[in-house]
């Protein structure tokens, strides 16, 4: 009597789809070795895809032959498609499988493979389904290519969304909240250029946001968050950026800043967030002997701890914290507009504004200009490619570089376009600002010690140095540079108008 193993499988897809049954096989086998007088030694239940061998009941199977070779005759199934759907590795598991004295059959699709001309018949019963196969993955593959290109999501939802089902059946991403606002936080944090992104993500997960450093790394990546869906390069279609059906987080303009800040084409300053309030200047100071970065600790006194700003050379600078803070105070107020000149600063910006609105045509002309070149340049190299020039390869990867540069242009576009519909008022909004910059130094002692830091790096893009009495600072932010000189020059002036006015000495002889 011959001994065989069933051997039952289903993939979780067929299942549901076709109506394959794992009990309605088992029955089928056992019926039929009942009736030939096989002896059955194991039943195999699998529910994994045939595409591969690489099933885990499968693997069991083939070891438990393998110890035990000679022991079992045959390897039982309903069809060849229960077995597998790949022709090249079918052909060499029935070899290994005949090398063990196992003869592989399938009950409905009987053959005897000695007959030379049986193996054709296996050859159309195994590539059969391979083809199915193929034909139901091209087809799949064409659906989320063009549901991509339609600005549709295919995944799970990225960091921010969730997966959601319309009442029509369609699939779409929403916002999930608070997710979606720590993200968005993530991207000004990142577009600000102060902090680096492991310490952004350090905050972000203490305000709630779960996400690992890689996936932090490879989400802030993802133009998802700028309304925009990547269809990735397939053939001869190059890959490009299609506008999303969804919600955008941030804007096209802010998304590729940020971009450019991880490419280090922006400096990026990366100043510690978490600070003590003690220390809140540490990594904007540098030493004014050696000019290395002065970092921040603090030494435990006789009743109390003293904190102190020190170089970590062997130049020996260190300075009580206490005092370097008030000088820095200090140094604050040289940057206030004078009291009375308020008047003059607010003309002075409403007239910048103004000028800036009149200059958007320009500047969307410049743009314009720079995307027909670029055209251009991608009508060229095609020239170039009809001529025989330049091989395919070059004229893609210059095509591919020219598109991804008109992108970047065509958001700044985008965005100069929204600012030329907006209309504002500017005035009001210079006279809250100028109030606020006449305030500096209150402002500047009443907030948070993150507040104070993304102040401190507004004002001062370089690190300042301090030599224990005053303020060294190279170069400011321009707008605290035009107030500064604006004070020494209408100082100035206030100072010889008061000349004028003092009498002249007489001559006595």
């Amino acid at each position: 009597m011959k001994i065989a193993d069933l051997y039952v499988r289903v993939s979780t897809d067929e299942q549901a789809e076709k109506g394959y049954s794992l009990r309605s096989q088992q029955e089928v086998l056992e019926k039929y070795c009942e009736l030939n007088g096989v002896k059955i030694r194991k039943v195999v239940v699998e529910d994994h895809s045939a595409k591969t061998f690489n099933r885990p009941e499968w693997n069991k199977l083939f070891i438990h032959l393998k110890k035990h070779k000679g022991k079992t005759d045959l390897l039982l199934f309903t069809k060849w498609d229960r077995f597998s759907r790949n022709t090249s590795d079918a052909y060499q598991t029935i070899a290994m499988l005949n090398k063990l004295g196992v003869d592989p059959q399938a009950i409905e699709q009987p053959l005897d493979l000695n007959v030379p001309e049986n193996k054709m018949m296996l050859a159309v019963y195994l590539t059969t389904p391979e083809i199915e196969n193929d034909r139901r993955g091209l087809n799949t593959k064409a659906g989320i290519r063009q549901a991509k290109k339609e600005g549709r999501w295919t995944g799970k939802a990225p960091l921010g969304y969730i997966n959601k089902t319309a009442e029509n059946g369609k699939k779409y991403i929403a916002l999930k909240q608070p997710e979606a606002s720590l993200m968005k936080w993530v991207f000004e944090q990142l577009a600000d250029g102060i902090y680096s992104g492991e310490q952004i993500l350090h905050t972000a997960r203490a305000k709630g946001l779960n996400c690992s450093k890689n996936n932090f790394y490879t989400v802030i990546r993802n133009p998802i968050y700028c309304g925009k869906v990547i269809v990735p390069k397939y053939k001869n279609e190059d890959a490009f950026l299609a506008q999303g059906l969804h919600e955008a987080l941030i804007s096209e303009t802010m998304f590729f800043n940020v971009q450019d800040i991880l490419n280090g084409r922006k400096k990026e300053f990366g100043q510690p967030i978490a600070t003590p309030e003690s220390l809140v200047l540490r990594g904007f100071l540098k030493c004014p002997k050696c000019h290395r970065s002065l970092s921040g600790s603090s030494s435990k006194g006789k009743n109390k701890h003293f904190t102190y700003y020190h170089c970590t050379s062997a130049c020996g600078i260190r300075y009580r914290s206490e005092k370097v803070n008030e000088d820095f105070i200090t140094e604050l107020l040289a940057y206030l507009p004078r009291k009375g000149y308020d008047e003059i600063f607010t003309q002075t910006i409403s007239d910048a504004y103004q000028n800036q609105v009149g200059s958007i045509l320009d500047e969307r002309k410049t743009y314009s200009t720079q995307i027909r070149d670029y055209n251009r340049k991608i009508e060229k190299a095609r020239d170039l490619l009809l001529d025989n020039e330049i091989d395919a390869v070059d004229f893609r990867a210059i095509k591919a570089e020219c598109n991804e540069k008109i992108a970047v242009i065509e958001s700044k576009l985008s965005e100069l376009n929204a600012k030329n519909k907006a209309e504002l008022n500017i005035k009001p909004i210079a006279e809250r600002a100028i109030n606020n910059l006449m305030n500096l130094d209150v402002f500047y002692e009443n907030s948070s010690v993150e507040g104070k830091r993304y102040l401190i790096s507004c004002l001062f893009p370089e690190k300042m140095e301090y030599n224990g009495d005053r303020y060294r600072t190279p170069n400011v932010n321009e707008i605290a540079q035009h107030i500064y000189l604006k004070n020494k020059e209408l100082e100035s002036k206030k100072w010889d108008e008061n000349l004028l006015k003092r009498p002249r000495p007489t001559g006595g002889g």
